[in-house]
C-alpha cells in the first residue's frame, strides 16, 4: 500500500514534534531533578505530543485533501492539494463582507501580522539586526497579503496607510501610530459582524 504525500508529511512532522518534545522534556527534567525526573518528563512530553498528533490526523488529512477528491469521494486519486477560497459576494459588494466563514477576519489578521513583521524589519532594535534581503522579503510578503481579494475595504485602506508609513522608514512613531490604527480597524471590523 502506497502512502499519500499528506500522510508522509504528517508522519515527518509528527516525528519531529515527538523528538523535540522528548528532548525538551529531558532537558527540563535534568534541570529540575536528575535522571529519573528527566526520563519521566521526556517520556511524558513525547507521549503527549504523539497522542496529540495521532488524534489530530483526521483533521490534518481533511485539510490537505484535494478539492476534487472531496467531491468524488475516497476513491478519487490524489493529484494536487488546494485550499478553497470563498467566492465573491453575490450581492455585488467587494469589501469582504461575505459569509466566508471568517475568511475576511483571518485575512485581516494576516495583514496585521505581515505588516508588523515588515515594521520590525524596517525599524530593527539593533542597528545591523536585519539584512536588506530579509527586509525586502518581508516587504514583498506584506504587500502580497494586502493585495488578496476578500480583504474588507476599511482594512485595505488602513493597511495601505500603514505600509506607506513603514515604507518611508523615517519616523518609527508614525509607523507605530499607523499600525495601531490598522489594529483598531481590524478590531472594529470584527466587532461589526
Amino acid at each position: 500500500m502506497r502512502s499519500s504525500a499528506a500522510a508522509r508529511i504528517h508522519l515527518l512532522i509528527t516525528s519531529v514534534l515527538v523528538l523535540s518534545a522528548t528532548a525538551c522534556g529531558l532537558g527540563i527534567g535534568l534541570l529540575l531533578g536528575g535522571r529519573l525526573t528527566a526520563a519521566l518528563a521526556g517520556g511524558a512530553a513525547g507521549l503527549g505530543a504523539g497522542i496529540g498528533a495521532y488524534l489530530s490526523r483526521k483533521q490534518v488529512f481533511a485539510f490537505l485533501r484535494p478539492a476534487d477528491a472531496v467531491a468524488a469521494g475516497p476513491a478519487a486519486a490524489t493529484v494536487r492539494v488546494s485550499l478553497a477560497v470563498p467566492a465573491a459576494d453575490p450581492a455585488g459588494g467587494d469589501d469582504g463582507e461575505d459569509a466566508g466563514g471568517g475568511y475576511a477576519e483571518g485575512l485581516a489578521d494576516a495583514v496585521v501580522v505581515s505588516i508588523a513583521t515588515y515594521q520590525a524589519a524596517a525599524f530593527p532594535l539593533t542597528p545591523l539586526g536585519v539584512s536588506e534581503e530579509e527586509r525586502d522579503a518581508r516587504r514583498a510578503f506584506a504587500y502580497r497579503v494586502c493585495a488578496q481579494e476578500g480583504l474588507p475595504t476599511a482594512v485595505r485602506v488602513s493597511a495601505a496607510a500603514a505600509l506607506e508609513a513603514v515604507d518611508q522608514g523615517v519616523d518609527a512613531g508614525q509607523a507605530h501610530a499607523a499600525m495601531k490604527a490598522l489594529s483598531l480597524t481590524v478590531y472594529d471590523h470584527r466587532g461589526a459582524r
